[in-house]
């Protein structure tokens, strides 16, 4: 899974707007407050408005706030609405690809994939983030010895002598 640049800024503005629950909050004050390129984050605002995460309110003293309470907007519920489904193989749901022989059983490994992505971004709500509170197994992920190391592919050959 890539978060894209739209994901992010989503995500963290409506962080913004979960923090100031009672107030009208202006694009000009999310992006700066946020550090988003203020024409994106209005794009991405009118999405925000269609797929009913945020109302909006033009003229003097508008600007945007959230349609329902943070802990009611799990992560994933805006991933899917800004992208489409979380996992995807060559744009297609993992339950719906077809593989023979020896790669039969790589569909299971995208299925697998795709649950513990719902695992992790079904059960993080927007509050929770806020509250600096994860569900414990989510906490346990980030103690795992290993999970703030980058794994790159190296592109270099490897030498055979």
């Amino acid at each position: 899974m890539r978060i894209s640049a739209k994901s992010d800024y989503a995500l963290r503005a409506l962080l913004h707007l979960a923090a100031h629950p009672d107030e009208l909050v202006s694009s000009e004050q999310l992006a700066g407050s946020q550090q988003i390129p203020h024409k994106f984050l209005e794009a991405i605002m009118s999405e925000l408005r269609q797929s009913r995460f945020v109302t909006s309110q033009r003229g003097t003293g508008g600007g945007h706030r959230l349609c329902r309470p943070a802990n009611e907007i799990p992560l994933a519920d805006v991933l899917r609405a800004l992208n489409g489904p979380l996992v995807t193989v060559r744009g297609e749901c993992p339950q719906d690809l077809d593989y023979v022989d020896r790669a039969e059983n790589l569909q299971l490994v995208w299925v697998a994939a795709r649950a513990a992505l719902r695992r992790v971004l079904e059960s993080v709500s927007l509050q929770d983030i806020l509250d600096r509170r994860l569900p414990d197994f989510v906490q346990d992920m980030l103690d795992m010895p290993d999970a703030w190391e980058s794994r790159v592919v190296s592109n270099t050959p490897i030498r055979r002598s």
